[in-house]
């Protein structure tokens, strides 16, 4: 990480989209999964396993079944506009840069 506050904070939140996206992978292939089995498999603590979900399931993107989360009707429509916010983000991103190595 570096030593500068802006950097660390962008850093901290694009790990928290990563590991959320992460976690929407696992819960697409192996729905429906719990908590303790999404935290054992993937090597995350629960308490970030439980905050991912807790934002997919806000934008109710999945659903807490008896048996764990699964996926909701919405899930395919939020993964294609995200693909293309990130590909802005990505444009953005190289644009900043560009101005940064002037």
């Amino acid at each position: 990480m570096s030593e500068h506050s802006l950097s660390d904070e962008l850093e901290s939140e694009l790990k928290v989209i990563e590991r959320t996206i992460k976690i929407l992978d696992v819960v697409k292939k192996e729905q429906p999964i719990g908590i303790s089995k999404l935290s054992e498999k993937m090597g995350i603590e629960e308490h970030k396993i439980r905050y991912s979900l807790r934002l997919l399931q806000k934008d109710k993107i999945i659903e807490p079944t008896s048996h764990g989360a699964s996926l909701t009707e919405k899930h395919e429509k939020f993964e294609n506009e995200l693909i293309e916010d990130l590909q802005e983000m990505e444009q953005t991103i190289e644009e900043m840069i560009e101005m940064l190595q002037r």
